[in-house]
């Protein structure tokens, strides 16, 4: 006879006490995010831009078609005077953030590389 499951359970929205779960959590909820955003922008047509900050501090974005872009038009609605140096500065940080994700991304990629490259001259 099979035991019956609980079936889905209402969650207690409070901060996790163990880190190990709120970086899964964390990571798997922010994939879930972006999916749905991508949808909506898909479904609706519509310009979407979401920028989350990790319990690591790290900077994760999407936006469609282009997060600086969404930025810049949001921020052109915002605040028509050029002189805006908060907005600026954010849409500089969240650039160089991302540069500094993608070239760690690329570094560990290329070291991947030549570890691939070093095995298969020793095959």
């Amino acid at each position: 006879m099979a035991t019956k499951s609980k079936g889905r359970q209402k969650i207690v929205m409070a901060k996790m006490s163990k880190e190990s779960n709120l970086r899964v959590t964390f990571s798997k909820r922010r994939s879930g995010l972006f999916k749905k955003a991508s949808e909506l922008s898909t479904m609706c047509g519509v310009e979407i831009a979401i920028v989350v900050f990790s319990p690591r501090k790290r900077v994760f974005s999407f936006g469609h078609p282009n997060v600086e872009q969404i930025f810049d038009k949001f921020l052109d609605a915002q605040n028509p005077s050029p002189t805006n140096s908060t907005s600026l500065q954010l849409v500089q940080a969240l650039r160089s953030a991302r540069a500094r994700l993608l070239n760690t991304q690329l570094s560990k990629l290329l070291n991947h590389l030549e570890e691939q490259k070093q095995q298969g001259k020793e095959l």
